[in-house]
């Protein structure tokens, strides 16, 4: 990116600022932008402003053009709101640091890491909680229970059996009340 005012080729050139003046549209070359594009004004029409507004976009919060594509591809990923895979990433962290322990020692002189760990791993576990349970993602024991009767009532058209059919009943009830 450059400061300095250059000058259009010619009169159709499509890198022309398109500010207009008391001679008509601007004669110098709009500015380069971040990004490896041009931008629609040079530096005396407030091309500065725009190079600024480009580069503070692709900075964003953090640091991280060179994970830019990266950083948008997460971004629009499906279940943007869930926690779910950071879940599983902690865990398969703690899993590796733990298997790297050979003996007792060893898991002593990682109870520091392994614990902040599973504080980590407790605290994006609650929140994740939280957050299917606002976004109204979460079934209560009530909820599955109805939808247990609702399995059975269409089990029931299908099996003619009666003592199958209550067998089956007792044990998804069972397994629902195992849960919690």
């Amino acid at each position: 990116m450059s400061n300095q005012i250059v000058k259009a080729t010619s009169e159709d050139d499509p890198q022309r600022c398109q500010a207009v003046n008391s001679r008509g549209q601007c004669y110098n070359k709009g500015v380069a932008l971040a990004d490896e594009s041009i931008g629609n004004y040079c530096i005396a029409h407030g091309g500065n402003g725009q190079q600024a507004s480009v580069l503070k976009a692709a900075v964003s919060n953090y640091r991280l053009e060179r994970w830019q594509s990266r950083l948008a591809e997460k971004a629009e990923a499906e279940g943007l709101k869930s926690l779910r895979d950071e879940i599983g990433i902690l865990r398969i962290v703690l899993e590796e640091r733990l298997a790297k322990c050979d003996d007792a020692h060893d898991l002593i002189l990682q109870s520091g890491p392994i614990s902040d760990m599973v504080m980590k791993i407790e605290r994006v576990v609650t929140s994740c909680h939280k957050l299917e349970g606002s976004m109204g993602q979460l079934l209560d024991k009530q909820a599955i229970l109805q939808f247990a009767q609702m399995v059975i009532g269409i089990l029931g058209v299908h099996i003619t059996d009666e003592s199958l059919l209550n067998t089956i009943a007792d044990e998804i009830v069972g397994k629902i009340n195992d849960i919690g």
